[in-house]
């Protein structure tokens, strides 16, 4: 029977380290379905979501202090079931927000569709120089799901009006 895996890892960042981290998966016989990978500051950040055979999978946990000493990682794992991502409750859209960096507009942001039952799918920030004059600006890319049954204009209206009481510059659109 096969199951699912999800790894996440967190270690130095080192060459060689999505290999050493891959291979290990590979020996246990689980694939590698989807994965996110980062390097943050000087950390490397991995997700896996990873199928085997449950027996496979059980070994890769157990085995997680040896994993974790052998590729200087720490480790976390939970089993999950698949979800459909093309559930017909919701409607993906993407939200794009670009602003001056400033603490809060990450939380601020998951606030206001948390508030109206709107799953946040995923999330991707980044901090960079404005050219020219090298302010420090912030971006943010983040699916959302958005129920059926919503309303979209007056959340476009409601989102659009929120951002600029914030001075976000962002946009909601559909996928």
């Amino acid at each position: 029977m096969s199951m699912q895996l999800v790894i996440s890892a967190l270690g130095a960042d080192r060459p060689g380290i999505v290999d050493a981290l891959s291979n290990k998966v590979y020996q246990h016989q689980l694939n590698i379905e989807d994965s996110r990978m980062t390097v943050l500051g000087g950390e490397f950040a991995i997700v896996l979501l990873t199928r085997g055979s449950e027996n496979n999978i059980k070994d890769f946990i157990t085995q997680k202090p040896q994993l974790e000493k052998s590729l200087a990682m720490q480790l976390l794992m939970a089993t999950t079931q698949t979800t459909d991502d093309s559930s017909p409750d919701t409607i993906p859209y993407q939200v794009e927000v670009s602003a001056l960096d400033h603490p809060g507009i990450v939380r601020n942001l998951a606030s206001f569709f948390s508030n109206r039952q709107i799953n946040i799918v995923n999330l991707d920030t980044d901090k960079y120089a404005a050219p020219h004059t090298g302010t420090p600006m912030f971006a943010l890319h983040m699916t959302i799901g958005i129920p059926a049954d919503m309303a979209i204009a007056r959340l476009r209206d409601e989102f659009t009006e929120f951002c600029d009481q914030l001075n976000l510059d962002a946009e909601l659109k559909s996928l």
